[in-house]
């Protein structure tokens, strides 16, 4: 992390209680609006989801970008939504090309619920993804953080999302406190200024991925750096933020060969007596055994009479 320059207590901020923080009021709260607002205005990196308000492809880039850095979802985006430009696309298309189409991310099962959630559009909905919270959470895969970006990044609708960035941000920034999911996004609700939506989000989500980052964040350069209330309160103070559990090493694990061997369907099928080696493990076929097992039961490959795995 840059060293960050000691000043006195932070100002402190007026309004309603909001746990272990008080919203933003007045000067306070207009200063923050603007250096976050500046960001959106000139700061965003041009991904292809941002220059679309069309809601399957937000779905479709917000699904893509769950456990995965932005940069690497843009040529998997591109080709998907080339591949299957609506829900309907997707839905009359099957499993296994969506499947194909997903190559190069991973968490393959959220190729699978996005077939799901295509089929459930389409069937449910006329082909049109839905504009309301409770029907987008109804869908496969979608949860209280998807639907409010759909609302907010295709519709324009007056909501907070707030992801680990965003509520990396809000910790330090404003808070200067940990925030539970809770805090955060109660807290988070009360700064989106009216009718900036998709701008507001896009740059607090830009803040935390570029900046305020989880490991050595880049205080100097922050545009958030002369109001944080992390930094104003000097280099004895704790870092804030709530830094989430890592996962476990990659290298190795069942979620490796799992990935190894869906890439391998993706080619064609793999006879039983492949599965060890397109796996990654050939001197442990009852492991092979076991995840092309899971891969079925998920439904994201399925058996042959003679045995064979194939893409669903």
């Amino acid at each position: 992390m840059e060293t960050r320059v000691g000043a006195a207590a932070a100002t402190p901020l007026r309004g309603r209680r909001l746990g272990l923080t008080a919203t933003p009021a007045g000067p306070a709260l207009g200063t923050l609006r603007r250096a976050v607002l500046g960001v959106g205005r000139t700061g965003l990196r041009p991904f292809p989801w941002r220059a679309t308000r069309d809601p399957w492809r937000v779905l479709v880039s917000e699904v893509m970008l769950q456990q995965t850095q932005a940069p690497r979802v843009v040529g998997p985006f591109t080709r998907f939504v080339d591949a299957f430009p609506t829900p309907g696309a997707c839905a009359g298309a099957g499993p296994a090309p969506v499947l194909r189409a997903w190559a190069g991310l991973g968490y393959n099962r959220r190729a699978r619920q996005l077939h799901e959630a295509a089929r459930a559009v389409v069937d449910d909905h006329g082909g049109d993804v839905p504009a309301d919270r409770l029907a987008l959470e109804a869908l496969p895969g979608v949860g209280p953080y998807t639907s409010r970006a759909v609302l907010v990044f295709a519709f324009e609708r007056h909501e907070a999302v707030v992801d680990v960035n965003v509520a990396r941000v809000l910790s330090r920034a404003v808070a200067g406190a940990p925030l539970g999911a809770g805090p955060a996004q109660a807290l988070a609700d009360t700064l989106v200024p009216r009718g900036r939506s998709w701008e507001w989000n896009q740059a607090l989500i830009e803040i935390g991925a570029l900046t305020c980052t989880a490991r050595a964040p880049a205080c100097r350069r922050c545009p958030l750096a002369r109001s944080c209330t992390w930094r104003r309160a000097g280099d004895a103070s704790a870092d804030p933020a709530v830094v989430p559990a890592r996962q476990g090493r990659f290298a190795g694990s069942d979620r490796q060969g799992r990935g190894r061997l869906v890439a391998a369907l993706r080619a064609g099928p793999v006879a039983p007596g492949r599965l060890a080696g397109a796996c990654g493990w050939p001197e442990d076929p009852a492991r092979a055994r076991r995840v092309a097992d899971a891969l079925v039961a998920e439904g994201l490959a399925r058996r042959r009479p003679s045995g064979a795995l194939t893409l669903p």
